[in-house]
Formats: C-alpha cells, structure tokens, sequence
C-alpha cells in the first residue's frame, strides 16, 4: 500500500472515530448530568425516586435502539455507510437541542418529562443506528494485519465521548454554584453537545466510502433486511446477542452506574467522584488500543476469555470494597482495576461482531442483534441497580453482573476466533 493510500485511510479513520465521539458525548451527558436535572423534570419527592425515573427514561431511549439498528443497519447497507454514519448525527443533534431547551416540570406540567422521553428516543435511534455503522466503517476501512487496533477506536471515541462529558461537568462544577447547576446549569452540556453534532454531520460528509460497500453495491448480493438476517445468519446473529450480553452489562456498570454508585453508596463528595472516573476513563481509553493491538498477534479469542474469567472472579469484590471506601486513591484504583477487566471486552467486540457478517448484511448484523442485548442488559443497568438498592438489595446487582459475564464467558470459550475466519475480504 502506497503512502498516500496508508494517509488516505488513517484520514477517514480519525473522521469517523471524531463523529462517533460527539454521538457518544451527546448520550452520557444525559447520565452524567442526572443527578442535577432529575429534579427539573419530575415532581419534587424522594431523591432516590427521581434518580429511578430518570434512570427508567435512560432505558427508553435504549428501548429505541433496536429500531434505530434496524432501520439504519439496513440504511447504512443499502446506501452505505457513510450515509448512516450521517443521518444518525443528525437525530443526536435534534434530541440534544431539545432537552436543552425544555422547560421544566414547574412551568408545563407533564409535558416536561413527556419531551424528555421524545429527544431520548431520537438519541436512542441515533446511537442504535451509530454502532453498526462506526463498527462495520472502521473495521471495513482498517487494514487486515491492523484492524483489532484500528477498530478499537470506537471504543477509544465511545469513552472519549464520556471523558469529555465529565470534563465539562468538573468544569461547569468550579465556574457554577450548586443552585446554579441545579437550576439551570444542567443545559450547557446539551447546547454543546446540539453545537458538535452540527460540525461533525459537516466532517462526516466529506467521509469515504469503504471498499467493502463499493463491492458489495457492485454484486447480486441479496438486499440487507432482519429477515435475510434472522433467516440466512442466525447462527452469528445469536452469537452477538450473546457475547454482548455480559460485556455491555460490565460496561455499563462500571462506568455510568459507577458514578452514581460512588456518590449514593459510598457517599462520596460529587465533584471527587467525577474526578476519579475523568481520571480511570482516561487510562482506559489509552488501553483500548494496546488491547486490539494484541489481539490482531494472538487473536480476539483470548483477550475476551481473559474478561470472562476476570469478571466472574473480581466484580463482587470490588463492588463490595467500593461500598465502604473513603480514600479517592483506593476508590481510583478499584474502578481502574474494573475496567482494565472489561478491556477484553471493550476493545474489540466491533471487529468481533463485524468479522462474523459478509458485506451486503454486515451493517445489520452487527447493529441489531448488539442493539438487542443492550437493550435487554446495558441499558436497564443502572435501573436494576437502583431498583436493588431501593429493596434493600444492593448486593444481588454484583452477583447479577458477575451471572451474566460467566454466561457470556461460555459463548467465548466455544466460539472460533473471529481474526482467523473473517469475512471481512479486503486488505
């Protein structure tokens, strides 16, 4: 491959991964920010109430998903991705302006939380639509010997996205008072996030097509829809609903419900939790690609056993040493500890899933059924936890999460390795 194709490539990597960024920022500002505007949209009462309504309106938009994988997943192989990857921008931008501009529940009642759940479903359709179109385009573009490393950047800009969140929140905590924040303050990271939408449906446009869609647009190849899926692939299509399930669950329980875990359970000062996951999320976006690295020398296999067998072994522990801790190097260090543990996951589970679909389906057969088990597992997460906790609980959301990653655990164990069967045909 010449220079200026190697160039070529890196470009359209880094402009992908940049629009896939602002899509993932837009969607954690909502959980990042609960805690300050659960108040706003619901009628005063029990704080831990607030936080289940607006966690239950966090799993909406999850519930929307699998639409958006549907119905993108076939847009973005039938128009290709590129096209996907830019009309999911453009719902993200529209959901995000309107929670930033709703009025509260004091002044209209209970259309307030009726509009919230509105703009989450557009987010839920947008972001349901973005991962099969961010996998499927960074693993088609990548090179064969490099695309572990290359498609790990998903995840490197999924957490980006979270880091930047918490970065404008610890920001918006030292220029704003709590009453400020509380009352309106909340906002500012919508408005940014409606902003960034914008410039990224610009950058997005300019995108290259990938060789794989080009070819397959080419061909006879039959149309993509979830019945050729379900029909002519359900072997895969089970296979990713499956090796999702714990890893999203992990995922999300490390790091969205972390934070509210931090502060709720071991009653830890806001702004000290925030920088303890700024801090972990940082690291973990600087393993991802160390982590896909390895697997295009070793194989996807082992790095996604080695989760399974961590997970099932650790996440109790550390749940239960988080429960009581009072030093932020400690509680730093435990949250590190989870998600270099899920890392095996993490890394390459969008290479995973788009190595196991030809071309002319790939898009939706890495959307749907992923969109599916988060639905079912990532996304009720934080509700699960809360609803345990508010029982009196707690403890049965460890055991949940450490469940689900050894069921996932024997999908790893009995599958082929995706690096050495891939149906991804081009160099």
């Amino acid at each position: 491959m010449s220079q200026d194709a190697r160039r070529h490539r890196l470009r359209n990597i880094i402009g992908g991964s940049a629009g896939n960024l602002v899509e993932w920022y837009d969607w954690y500002v909502y959980s990042i920010f609960g805690i300050y505007f659960a108040q706003a949209f619901f009628p005063k009462g029990d704080r831990t109430a607030q936080l289940l309504s607006t966690a239950l309106i966090f799993a909406v938009g999850f519930v929307m998903r699998p639409v958006g994988a549907w119905l993108m997943g076939i847009y973005a192989d039938r128009k290709g991705r590129k096209a996907g990857l830019t009309l999911s921008v453009s719902l993200m931008c529209v959901g995000s302006l309107m929670i930033a501009v709703v009025p509260s529940h004091d002044a209209i009642g209970w259309l307030a939380p009726a509009i919230l759940v509105l703009a989450r479903m557009l987010q839920g359709l947008s972001v349901g639509g973005e991962y099969g179109a961010s996998a499927t385009y960074l693993s088609e573009m990548a090179g064969e010997k490099r695309r572990g490393f290359f498609s790990s950047f998903q995840y490197v800009t999924l957490i980006s996205g979270q880091l930047v969140a918490l970065a404008v929140q610890l920001v918006l905590q030292q220029l704003l008072t709590r009453e400020q924040l509380y009352a309106w303050g909340w906002r500012i990271p919508f408005a940014i996030g409606a902003l960034l939408a914008v410039i990224v449906f610009y950058i997005r446009r300019r995108l290259a097509e990938t060789q794989s869609f080009e070819n397959t647009r080419a061909s006879d190849k039959p149309k993509s829809s979830s019945v050729n899926l379900f029909r002519d692939h359900p072997k895969e299509a089970f296979l990713v609903m499956a090796l999702t399930a714990g890893g999203t669950l992990a995922f999300y329980a490390y790091t969205t419900y972390m934070q509210k875990f931090l502060v709720n359970t071991a009653h830890l000062p806001e702004t000290t939790v925030s920088w303890i996951m700024a801090a972990a999320l940082l690291l973990f976006v600087c393993l991802q690609p160390l982590a896909g690295h390895i697997s295009d020398r070793v194989g996807r296999k082992p790095l996604m056993i080695g989760f399974g067998i961590a997970g099932m072994l650790l996440s109790v522990p550390i749940f239960m040493l988080l429960e009581t801790v009072q030093n932020p190097v400690i509680a730093f260090l435990l949250v590190f500890a989870a998600l270099l543990i899920v890392t095996g996951y993490t890394s390459i589970n969008a290479v995973v899933k788009a190595e196991l679909f030809p071309a002319h389906i790939r898009a939706l057969g890495v959307a749907l059924p992923y969109a599916l088990a988060n639905t079912l597992f990532g996304g009720t997460a934080e509700y699960v936890a809360l609803q345990f906790k508010d029982w009196g609980i707690e403890r049965a959301f460890y055991w949940y999460v450490t469940a689900l990653i050894g069921l996932s655990l024997i999908v790893y164990w009995r599958m082929r390795d995706t690096k050495r069967h891939s149906l991804i045909l081009e160099d």
